[in-house]
């Protein structure tokens, strides 16, 4: 950089140079993640003195400041992509995928207005596409890509509202699973409902929700004189990957003149293979859906898609024609996508999915939605072998819960003990675990979608958790 001419431009030699060296540094990512850690542990006030420098007036050394940025930054995080990431849902990804973010941030690629920017535009329609028919959508179904799942289901319940309330929303109740991801309650409120207009159904011993407790609440709730006008079904709670009663649930949906709203930013990548689809039966009968790409079908960050089975919905929700864009509002032929949705200035977040399908095939993914199933199996079936181990919720879409069994731990110190064990794992680095609360008891959760887990992989991080809980002085007990 010439620090004594500054200015945004980089001389082509430079930015040939940068984008090699930073190549180099994804493909040895790649290359050597499974060697690396996959938690890592950071002094707080170490890397807030590093990172919190004084802001940069003067340019700045390119390599200086790439190899910063590896070991402060990029170093300095879980690798959410690691074999033995089991954590959370992890985001598995993909180095091609990858790739395709350069490309789309380097030609600072758009895709809001057809008439701005076309060939991105179609490209994500053609993606929608394919992700319909792998999931097995009515072909009626339109959608959006979004930064995730949040902003997905947020787009399909608001569509919802606007089918079955139009402007009204006094009264209106919505209904969820107590097992529902955070983000559909979010959506609630940032559409302006109030928390007393969105009823948590209790589940039932599978943590899917009770329908005769839901068909209750709704009854109760007609006859108090509200107005009961959306159900948000659950395919793969983040906590035991449960599948509500899809069929079942469009049924009451019907039947009650309810809009239906199924959150597949789990689970719904899971019906690319026969297994998934069986258990996600009824999905798609729902009036809207969410997937998220950036989960188990293998994309980087950020990825999300909302589908609707209205032609039209999306833009009667979410259109505005302002007379700065009477240019490019277009024709019957041409979508905009930035009508469907809540952005206008909008990445085009599914170049790398197209990129993906288009040089790695359907086949690939399927085989490794596939494999993620099988590696829930396969954990299952080494935890039950161990001995030390109570299966809580057995293998679910490549979700499995556990609690270690050791004698003289029960109670709060056996939730204290599964506390201690995440936290020797998490300062161990090998894999990445983390707890959660079922029937009030802590429990250890595996996510097991990466397809490039291993036995070994699952093996090494259960002997870790056997050895880390025997560890725990038995003063913690009780």
């Amino acid at each position: 950089m010439d620090k004594d001419n500054p200015r945004l431009d980089v001389d082509p030699e430079t930015m040939r140079a940068m984008g090699h060296a930073m190549v180099d540094m994804v493909v040895d990512h790649w290359s050597h993640m499974h060697r690396r850690p996959a938690a890592v542990t950071r002094d707080a006030a170490s890397l807030r003195a590093i990172l919190r420098e004084p802001l940069p007036e003067a340019p700045g050394d390119w390599q200086e400041t790439l190899a910063m940025a590896r070991e402060h930054i990029f170093e300095s995080m879980g690798q959410i992509a690691h074999p033995r990431f089991l954590a959370f849902v992890p985001g598995p990804s993909n180095a091609v995928a990858a790739l395709g973010d350069i490309l789309t941030t380097g030609y600072n690629t758009a895709a809001s207005l057809w008439r701005e920017t076309p060939g991105p535009v179609e490209m994500e329609l053609a993606v929608l596409e394919w992700l319909r028919e792998l999931v097995g959508l009515d072909p009626a179904c339109e959608g959006i890509f979004t930064s995730g799942g949040s902003v997905a289901n947020l787009t399909g319940i608001a569509a919802g509202r606007t089918a079955i309330l139009g402007e009204d929303m006094a009264g209106a109740v919505a209904y969820c699973a107590s097992q529902t991801h955070s983000s559909v309650a979010r959506g609630f409120r940032i559409l302006g409902f109030a928390r007393s207009q969105l009823r948590a159904i209790a589940v039932d011993a599978a943590f899917r929700i009770d329908l005769a407790a839901l068909e209750a609440a709704i009854a109760a709730d007609r006859a108090a004189g509200l107005r009961p006008f959306c159900i948000v079904a659950n395919a793969g709670t983040t906590n035991t990957g449960a599948v509500d009663p899809m069929d079942a649930l469009a049924d009451i949906a019907a039947r009650e003149g309810m809009w239906l709203h199924v959150d597949g930013a789990y689970g719904g990548a899971a019906a690319l293979v026969p297994a998934g689809r069986a258990l996600l039966g009824g999905m798609a009968r729902a009036d809207s859906v969410t997937i998220d790409p950036h989960k188990w079908l293998f994309q980087p960050y950020e990825a999300g898609v909302s589908f609707v089975r209205h032609p039209g919905l999306l833009e009667r929700t979410f259109a505005s024609n302002p007379e700065y864009l009477q240019d490019v509002a277009g024709s019957m032929l041409e979508v905009n996508p930035a009508d469907r949705g809540i952005q206008l200035s909008r990445g085009a977040r599914a170049f790398k999915m197209w990129l993906s399908l288009k040089l790695l095939g359907a086949r690939a993914f399927r085989a490794a939605v596939q494999q993620g199933i099988d590696n829930g199996e396969m954990a299952e079936d080494l935890l039950r072998r161990s001995g030390r181990f109570e299966i809580v919720t057995p293998a679910t879409l490549a979700v499995i819960t556990f609690r270690f069994v050791r004698p003289g731990f029960d109670g709060a110190a056996a939730d204290r003990l599964h506390r201690r064990i995440v936290d020797a794992l998490l300062a161990d680095g090998y894999a990445f675990v983390t707890s959660t609360e079922l029937g009030g008891r802590t429990c250890l959760r595996f996510c097991t979608i990466n397809p490039r887990t291993t036995q070994e992989d699952l093996a090494g991080t259960i002997d870790r958790i056997t050895a880390f809980g025997d560890a725990v002085p038995a003063g913690d007990a009780p």
